[in-house]
């Protein structure tokens, strides 16, 4: 395997590549306003790293947020460019699973939030459980003002850039190392988001690349013109409803 892995949905730019066992390179830059200018940049440094070449390539996988609409559509748009090129497959990963995957990595037990930089005084977030360098998510990602989460969640151990922003209302960053919040535990690393997606791939799990917006940019057609998209459920959540379907049968929908 030599997968190819990018996001884009945080303050970070990162890019790694991942034989399936191991990150051979990873690359990050943190500059909120330079995607689109230090992404192939740094595709190039992080495959040279690796002694990879971009026909080696066997997988992409791209973060899919949720993150802020030009910076996160950068990443979306050369991970398939790439993956269409050479004829290969693009796995997604949301981008909040390789933030809590992070915690999980470096030892975190028990319930976490992600809160990571919505802008406009908010934030995107999702609480999940890590037990034995796991993640299982409790919720669908969102995005809200950090005073408007429910209280237990806000006392959560927390990653993300949420607690730098708000340390009032997110009072708990996670400090695994007792030095300080970790690089990997502010922004997306794609070194995490690699293993992540590598293990995904080897059990032979689903990876939608549908990207997770969750508003509108700040401009936008009518609402009559409004993208059917903007409707549809998340892809996690129709993987859900497709295993429910399964369970349920085939004569299940007659029976209703």
């Amino acid at each position: 395997m030599r997968l190819l892995a990018l996001d884009t949905a945080t303050s970070a730019i990162s890019v790694a590549v991942h034989d399936g066992e191991r990150v051979l390179a990873s690359r990050s830059v943190v500059d909120a306003r330079r995607h689109t200018e230090l992404l192939a940049p740094l595709v190039v440094e992080t495959l040279a790293r690796a002694a990879t070449a971009v026909d080696e390539l066997t997988h992409v996988a791209v973060g899919t947020g949720p993150g802020p609409f030009t910076g996160l559509r950068v990443g979306l748009v050369t991970a398939q460019t790439l993956a269409h090129a050479r004829g290969i497959t693009v796995h997604g990963v949301c981008s909040l699973d390789a933030l809590a995957a992070a915690a999980a990595a470096g030892g975190h037990e028990g319930e976490l939030l992600v809160a990571s930089d919505a802008r406009r005084k908010e934030v995107y977030w999702a609480r999940y459980r890590c037990a034995a360098g796991g993640i299982t998510p409790l919720d669908e990602p969102a995005v809200t003002r950090p005073a408007d989460l429910p209280d237990d969640v806000r006392a959560l151990a927390t990653v993300g850039r949420g607690p730098l922003l708000y340390p009032d209302l997110l009072a708990h960053p996670l400090d695994l190392a007792g030095e300080g919040a970790d690089a990997a535990l502010l922004d997306v690393d794609a070194g995490v988001l690699a293993a992540l997606a590598a293990r995904r791939i080897a059990a032979g799990e689903e990876m939608p690349v549908e990207p997770l917006y969750l508003r509108r940019p700040d401009a936008v057609a009518p609402a009559s013109t409004a993208p059917k998209s903007a409707l549809r459920p998340s892809p996690r959540q129709q993987q859900r409803d497709l295993r429910q379907g399964e369970r349920a049968g085939p004569g299940a929908e007659a029976s209703q």
